[in-house]
């Protein structure tokens, strides 16, 4: 069974990427700023975008259980972190590492996409939605699981 924060999160990054609003250099529109609405509040639970270290506003509202959109400020900033890495960041961001990686293809943002998802699948504990590998699955006798029972 999905949570409802994780099909609100992968509905939200789903149409930043067809609708080409998902871009990681940007806080508003990376992995965190599409499922935060668009509101970069996000980067202010640590110094440096990309990072996992939560500064001290970060920690304040990690302790008391404060989530946002449904993510503890340190799940969110894990998920940025698999989103740059997966993209070909070299984290935590910095003005160089962003000119040296200064455009990101499509194909590149749907490896962040995927990484991102994945994650978010195993902090709830459910299948990823990626995963089609079961499609490709056989033995002897041919496919092991019928397409429409996987996909579905």
């Amino acid at each position: 069974m999905t949570s409802r924060r994780l099909e609100k999160a992968i509905q939200k990054l789903y149409i930043a990427f067809h609708n080409n609003q998902l871009n990681p250099a940007c806080c508003k529109q990376c992995a965190v700023g599409n499922m935060c609405d668009n509101i970069d509040s996000w980067k202010n639970f640590t110094d440096q975008h990309g990072s996992l270290e939560l500064n001290q506003l970060g920690r304040l509202n990690q302790r008391f259980g404060r989530r946002h959109f449904g993510y503890l400020p340190s799940e969110l900033l894990r998920v940025e972190a698999v989103f740059l890495k997966a993209c070909g960041y070299k984290l935590p961001l910095t003005r160089k590492t962003l000119k040296e990686t200064a455009s990101v293809s499509k194909d590149q943002i749907f490896d962040g996409l995927s990484a991102v998802v994945a994650y978010l699948c195993a902090l709830d504990g459910v299948q990823n939605y990626m995963d089609y590998s079961k499609v490709f699955e056989y033995d002897e006798m041919g496919a092991i699981y019928d397409v429409e029972e996987v996909l579905a």
